[in-house]
């Protein structure tokens, strides 16, 4: 395919993810995870400086949050799929080939937390505090990356006959889809849903002045009830674990946790952390003096 659109009014697929300088390839998959990443920091920031939080803070935290949110992105992906890698007639090998496509939110979650976890540590910042402000700019950068998908013609959804639809070339389409031309973009659906949660999020941590983990727990929320339905429109190969993909379990399970933990600690707490960062001591060490704001996030 050419790149242009097969019927009229459906959206053409690019015809290729890679780009060349020279002999270096730019791949349009890592391009967007970078680009949501910088826009995670930028907004990441604004917000936790307008929390009290010191400048900086959040571009530091990228160095160990980042790269451990990619490492367990990676590993839920194999894990959850070991029969793309090891199974017969498959290589390990190709496990490690990111660039192809293949990160697990959840995983990024989990370890990106962890190492989020020990950068807050290290710069005297209140790990839910700093969730709270991350937490909308996460949902823009899943956003943002998820044009990988489209680059790659990866992870779309079932066929489709409306203007909307995803034209996908024969090559990419499944072997029991090959006579179909145009697919569900799963992809542009978890985006724009991506959005709107993220809009949610930023109106709703204005309005009601949350705090103590509960925009975080909201994130979780309205992410996890928009990939529920969009994870069932994807006809890619996926574990299934009884009448639905284990994605779809692994978020209604999420969804409950996170709704129980936003309601609990709304009953417990009132408003914000008056403490989100320790100041610096002039010897460089961090002391217990308060970095209290009252202004509301952006």
């Amino acid at each position: 395919m050419s790149g242009g659109s097969l019927l009229p009014g459906t959206i053409p697929s690019p015809p290729d993810g890679i780009w060349y300088v020279g002999p270096v390839p730019l791949r349009a998959y890592a391009a967007c995870i970078i680009l949501g990443v910088i826009v995670a920091i930028w907004l990441g920031e604004r917000r936790w400086e307008a929390r009290g939080g010191r400048s900086g803070t959040v571009s530091d935290l990228a160095v160990w949050g980042v790269p451990f949110g990619l490492v367990g992105a990676r590993i839920y992906h194999v894990a959850t799929n070991p029969e793309l890698y090891f199974g017969a007639g498959q290589s390990p090998v190709q496990a490690l080939y990111v660039w192809q496509g293949g990160l697990g939110i959840w995983g990024a979650v989990a370890l990106g937390a962890l190492g989020s976890y020990i950068a807050c540590r290290r710069a005297g910042a209140r790990f839910a505090a700093m969730a709270d402000a991350l937490a909308p700019a996460i949902l823009i950068a899943q956003a943002i990356g998820r044009g990988g998908n489209y680059f790659n013609q990866e992870l779309f959804g079932s066929p489709l006959d409306a203007p909307w639809g995803l034209e996908i070339e024969p090559g990419n389409r499944p072997a029991e889809y090959a006579e179909f031309a145009t697919f569900h973009p799963t992809f542009l659906y978890e985006s724009l849903w991506c959005l709107a949660a993220a809009a949610l999020l930023l109106w709703a941590d204005r309005r009601f002045q949350l705090g103590h983990g509960r925009v975080f727990a909201l994130y979780i929320v309205t992410y996890t009830a928009g990939r529920a339905w969009i994870e069932m429109l994807r006809i890619d190969d996926a574990n299934e674990l009884g009448p639905f993909r284990l994605n779809v379990w692994t978020s209604l399970v999420l969804l409950v946790i996170a709704l129980a933990y936003f309601v609990v600690v709304g009953r417990r707490t009132r408003g914000r952390e008056k403490l989100v960062q320790e100041a610096p001591t002039d010897d460089g060490e961090d002391s217990q003096t308060l970095a209290d704001s009252d202004a509301s996030p952006t």
